[in-house]
């Protein structure tokens, strides 16, 4: 009697496990069929908004196609409008940072130049043609004056410039050597 009871059970599961793959088969198959009418409908939908295959449209599926171009369109429009409204506050932002920097160093400028000691002009030397130079002063190492040559050069001509140069003073007053000179 066992014996019977064992072959029941493995012919009646098995039967089973052979039935459901076949389900799982049909429902993967349906599943299938269902996706391809979904692309196939995407597809359309695509072509038409492109301007294809619009022939077979009446005219209410064209209403809803102009539709939804334009609301489309109004979406792009105004996230367009947006981007460049947010780059013209950043713009504009920046703007006040460097003209706070221009005012700032401008104001820096006139402090320095008002902190100088006023040359004595050349007709209180005595007659003398004596041409003096304003330097600014090298307080942060960071700017240096240019030589005494105070022609513009565009190109280079090596002669030209030696000849210029020769009164030219080859290091500045903290002993660095500009970097032209190297």
């Amino acid at each position: 009697m066992l014996k019977t009871l064992e072959k029941y059970q493995k012919c009646s599961y098995s039967a089973l496990e052979a039935s459901r793959p076949i389900n799982e088969t049909q429902s993967s198959y349906q599943e299938y069929l269902r996706l391809k009418a979904k692309v196939e409908v995407l597809q359309r939908a695509q072509r038409n908004l492109l301007g294809e295959d619009l022939g077979p449209l009446n005219t209410k599926e064209l209403e809803q196609l102009e539709h939804q171009l334009e609301t489309s369109l109004n979406q792009i429009r105004s996230t367009k409008t947006q981007y460049m409204l947010d780059q013209l506050i950043d713009l504009q932002n920046r703007e006040h940072m460097l003209v706070e920097a221009n005012r700032s160093l401008r104001k820096k400028l006139d402090e320095s130049n008002n902190a100088q000691v006023p040359l004595r002009p050349a007709w209180e030397a005595g007659g003398q043609s004596i041409q003096y130079s304003q330097l600014p002063p090298q307080s942060e190492g960071f700017f240096q004056p240019l030589g005494g040559n105070s022609t513009l050069q565009i190109g280079y001509n090596p002669v030209a410039s030696e000849e210029m140069n020769v009164g030219a003073p080859a290091q500045n007053v903290h002993g660095f050597i500009p970097g032209w000179m190297l």
